[in-house]
């Protein structure tokens, strides 16, 4: 099992470099949405579904999903180093090379945090991005809402599947609602407070 998940996720890193799920017409723009964070779980696999079945111009792009890639690249490629520093330093700067080239030509950062494990670089992501102006999307479950507080004030959303990720991309991209998360229980603000400002 362990195995076929490393698979899944060389194959989707293959793919997403190949601009993975890129659909437009000649004359609409082709959103850059860039996917940061976890790579455990099939979050990215789910957006990417979401955007191909809505038939949305958004173009995807990731960080090396292989952890063991992503480890072990510099080493590959330099030279295997004696210090376990000195074997992360070249490995990072290596990816930092792909994260900070595809992050700043993104339209949208969707920054992805999971419960298991403490990813320092989805956070690190996520205040570059921040930084450079990009419009930014988190996306955890609710239990860690809290820790995350301070990286949810500067997103323009927080999400909690990625179902609602790539409603929100359909919504910003073509004005697109689903149906309302709150079903029958929703109500519009207008008939709940009135039209206009409700405010003497």
């Amino acid at each position: 099992m362990f195995l076929s998940s490393v698979v899944s996720k060389r194959a989707f890193f293959r793919a997403s470099s190949a601009s993975l799920r890129s659909f437009s017409s000649s004359s609409e723009k082709v959103w850059k949405v860039y996917l940061s964070g976890e790579i455990h779980s099939d979050w990215r696999e789910v957006i990417a579904n979401g955007i191909s079945e809505k038939k949305l111009p958004v173009s995807i792009t990731s960080p090396n999903t292989s952890h063991e890639d992503s480890d072990d690249c510099g080493a590959i490629i330099l030279g295997m180093q004696e210090e376990r520093p000195n074997w992360d330093k070249i490995g990072a700067n290596m990816n930092a090379i792909r994260t900070k080239t595809l992050l700043s030509e993104a339209d949208v950062v969707v920054v992805r945090f999971g419960e298991k494990y403490r990813q320092w670089n989805a956070a690190f992501d996520a205040g570059y991005a921040s930084a450079l102006g990009k419009p930014l999307i988190t996306l955890h479950p609710p239990s860690i809402s809290h820790m995350l507080k301070e990286v949810n004030a500067g997103a323009n959303a927080v999400c909690e599947d990625p179902e609602q990720v790539v409603d929100t991309l359909a919504y910003v991209i073509r004005g697109d609602l689903p149906t309302p998360r709150d079903g029958d229980a929703f109500v519009p603000i207008a008939d709940r407070l009135g039209k206009g400002n409700p405010n003497p």
